[in-house]
Order: structure tokens, then sequence, then C-alpha cells
């Protein structure tokens, strides 16, 4: 039994290990150019075809963890990226490359769909025998992204000064190889209970339209990330004139300044909800490629990636609580980052096809637009899922979470507790001076269940 506040570490590595590949997108793709002779467009379109292979295992598998096990399924992803990426590694051939890249992309994906499945869960109050790490979705997925942040800047910095095409697809191998350990603390798959009565009602997938919308835009708000990040190391080569060791320095540095970035959106946790966070992120993002894109020299190029590499991951945080948040079951948590998959695949052939058609400034400049487009939206599922009471008269305390809620959460009897609005009840007056006959009267179970004194 996990105690309530203990370190969801195997929930942390499996994110690390699932996420790392989306990481070390630039130095992957730029390897594979210059390794295996293959131009900008066909580097970029392999990387593509890894993120949306990521993609599609979420997608497939977002109902199936629980019923197949968290243990078995995050353990069939970490062999298959281990085979997948250890296999890419060790061939110069394309063709075997791209199958490498299509089947550990894969098991990344897996990976990264039992992770957010079950940190989403971490919200919801465990049942008697079932082991939890803790009810905090945001600070788990702080972890993970710390984790991985730390762990694609030792790559950046090791990489540049090594030869070979497969480096980076081995560093996620290995990364998949040191995880697996941590497997057996996840829980295993248990079958359901059989059932004698009626048959259960299956659960409706909750707030559709918020989490359509909010899949929706980050498809688009991934694709501009990505597609940035995918032409990142060329930018920094052809267009600011550094090395590529100098590069992999600022891509260190840049997620660096994400693991402060990260540390920040821990400590603020929602102090400042989630809406402003999205939203103004959004934007300072915007600004942060346009620059990025727009860098003729080390000073721009600089600042451009380490101020979005900061910020980055900080909205990225508050998008996977917010997923979370719509469904306690973690059903919108992983399609919501399918979706996210979705764009992250299509951005290095997107940013590769831009820039060759009217350069690196101008795709930072549509990147940009489209971001402040898709702010939006995201802004507005923000609030209208934390800002609109739940139940008819709730209490609100900061964090925008019903005071009935609250306390249901915590322990209180629900029997205790009339729900606001329910019908008159009969209450017998219980004389003490001996009267046999007691008097009728009925009262109002809102205005009864006010606070003593208001």
């Amino acid at each position: 039994m996990f105690a309530p506040r203990t370190t969801p570490w195997p929930l942390v590595a499996l994110f690390t290990a699932g996420y790392l590949a989306p990481y070390l997108l630039p130095t992957t793709v730029g390897r594979l150019e210059r390794g295996l002779d293959l131009s900008a467009t066909q580097a970029g379109a392999v990387g593509s075809a890894l993120l949306l292979s990521s993609a599609t295992a979420g997608f497939l598998l977002a109902s199936r963890v629980e019923r197949v096990g968290a243990r078995t399924m995050a353990r069939l992803g970490l062999v298959l990226a281990v085979i997948g990426y250890g296999g890419a590694a060790l061939t110069s051939a394309v063709p075997a490359v791209v199958a490498g890249a299509v089947i550990g992309g894969f098991g990344s994906g897996t990976a990264t769909t039992v992770a957010a499945t079950l940190i989403a869960a971490m919200g919801v109050p465990p049942r008697e025998g079932v082991r939890a790490w803790g009810s905090d979705p945001h600070r788990a997925s702080t972890l993970g992204l710390l984790s991985v942040s730390a762990l694609a800047g030792l790559v950046y910095l090791t990489v540049p000064h090594l030869p070979g095409h497969g480096l980076t697809l081995a560093a996620i191998a290995l990364t998949a190889v040191a995880v697996w350990p941590l497997t057996s603390r996840l829980p295993a798959g248990t079958p359901a209970p059989r059932v004698t009565g009626p048959e259960p009602v299956p659960t409706r997938l909750p707030h559709r339209r918020s989490g359509l919308v909010l899949a929706g835009a980050m498809v688009l708000w991934s694709l501009a990330q990505n597609a940035l990040w995918g032409v990142s190391g060329r930018i920094g080569v052809s267009q600011a004139h550094l090395s590529e060791p100098t590069v992999g320095v600022v891509f260190a540095v840049a997620l660096g300044a994400g693991l402060l970035g990260v540390v920040g959106a821990g400590a603020l946790g929602s102090r400042l909800g989630r809406a402003l966070p999205i939203g103004g992120g959004t934007v300072l993002i915007a600004g942060c490629i346009v620059l990025s894109a727009s860098a003729t020299g080390l000073a721009g190029f600089a600042a451009g990636e380490i101020a979005w590499n900061t910020v980055y991951p900080v909205v990225l945080s508050y998008l996977i609580g917010l997923a979370a948040s719509l469904d306690p079951r973690g059903r919108w948590a992983v399609l919501v980052g399918s979706a996210s998959s979705l764009g992250t695949a299509a951005g290095p052939l997107t940013g590769s096809v831009l820039s060759a058609q009217a350069g690196f400034p101008v795709m930072g400049a549509v990147l940009g637009a489209g971001l402040l487009l898709v702010a939006l939206p995201m802004t507005a599922v923000a609030l209208h899922t934390g800002g609109r009471p739940l139940l008819p008269g709730a209490v609100r305390r900061r964090g925008g979470h019903p005071a009935a809620l609250v306390a249901a959460a915590t322990g209180t009897p629900t029997g205790a507790v009339p729900e606001v609005g329910a019908p008159e009840q009969p209450v017998v007056e219980i004389p003490l001076d001996g009267t046999p006959t007691p008097s009728r009267h009925t009262y109002d179970t809102a205005a009864a269940t006010q606070a003593p004194g208001t």
C-alpha cells in the first residue's frame, strides 16, 4: 500500500520514457539528415512518422489501460521502444530506420498513454484496497516534465561530440531499458467483478464539448511548437551560423531553463487558476517563436530558444492538468494527449515545408499567428470548466471546486448532508414534557444546510 503523498516515481519514469522522443526531435531529425544523406523534408517526414505512430497508440489504447492492466501495457510499450529505437540506431538502411522509428514511436505512445491515464486517476479518491500515490495530478506531471527535461538536456550536451546517426535513438532505447524495473510497482490488470443484477450503464464521457474543443486546439498548439522545434537545429546552424556543439549547448541551457519554469509552475500550483497560465503563456510562446525563427546570431537564437523552453513546459503542465480534470477516469487526458501527438507528428514536416518554401522568419510569423488564434478556445475551456458552479448554490473555494464536492472528496459522509434543492423533508419535534402526539413541520433543506450564524 502506497502512502497518500508518496512521490509517484514509477509514473514519473514512465512519463519520461514516453516523452523523451519528442524532446529529442531536433537532434534526431538533424542526425538522420546528415548521417543518412536525407533531404530536410525527408528527415522531417521520418520524425513525423515516429510521432504519428505515437499518437496512434494513444487513440487505440486510451480505453484499454484499465482492462489490460497498466503494468502489462507499460512493459509492452517499453519493449517496442527498445526494439524499434535500438534497431533503428544499429542500421544505416533507410527503410529499416523508418520502420524502427515507427515501432519505437508506438512504444513511446503506449508508455505515455499509461502514464497519462494513471496521473489523471490520481485525482480520484482511492477505493478500499486500491493503491494510490496521492491526489495531485499537476504535481505528478510537473515531476515528469522535470525528469524528461533534465535527461534531454544531458543528451544535448553529450551527443554533438559523438559521431553516428542513431545516438539519440539509442538514448531513448536505453531509457526504456532503465525504466523497466520500476514497472513492477504499477497496478496489474484485474478481472471485472461478476455482475449478478442488471447490466451497468456505461459511463458517458463527461464535458464532451469542452474536451473536443481542447483536443482540436491542442492539435494546432502542438503543431506550432514542434514545427519550430523540428527545425531549430537547422536555424542555429544555417541561419544563425553556429556550430553543432554550440547549438547543443543552447538547447541544454534552454531545457535547464525549462526546469526552472516547471519548478515555478509546481510552486505556483492553482493560485492563478488555469486560464491565465494557458492563455497568457501561449501568447508569450508565440512571441518567442517569432524571435527564434528570425534569429541571425547567437544572442537572438539563444534568447528565443531559452525563453520559449522556459514557458512551454509551464503551459504544457497546466494543459495536462486541464485535460485530466475533465474526466477522473483519464480518458480525456489520453485523448487530448493523443490529439496533441497528432500535431506533434505533423510539426517536423510542416516546419520543413514552410521553411523551405518561405524561409525561417516567415515560418515563425505564421506559427506565431496560429498560436494567438488557438489561445482563445483553450482559455475559454479553462474558464468554462474551472469557473462555473457544478451544483446550484454551491460555495466556491480558491481553485474553482465547489465546497460540496470538496467535502465529499475528503471523507464527509454523504448521507449527513442533503443535496441542494432536494424535496422538503418531514421533521418530527420530540417533546420533552411527555406529550404523546408530536406535531409535524417541513423545512427547506437548502436553508437548513447553511453554516451556523448565517
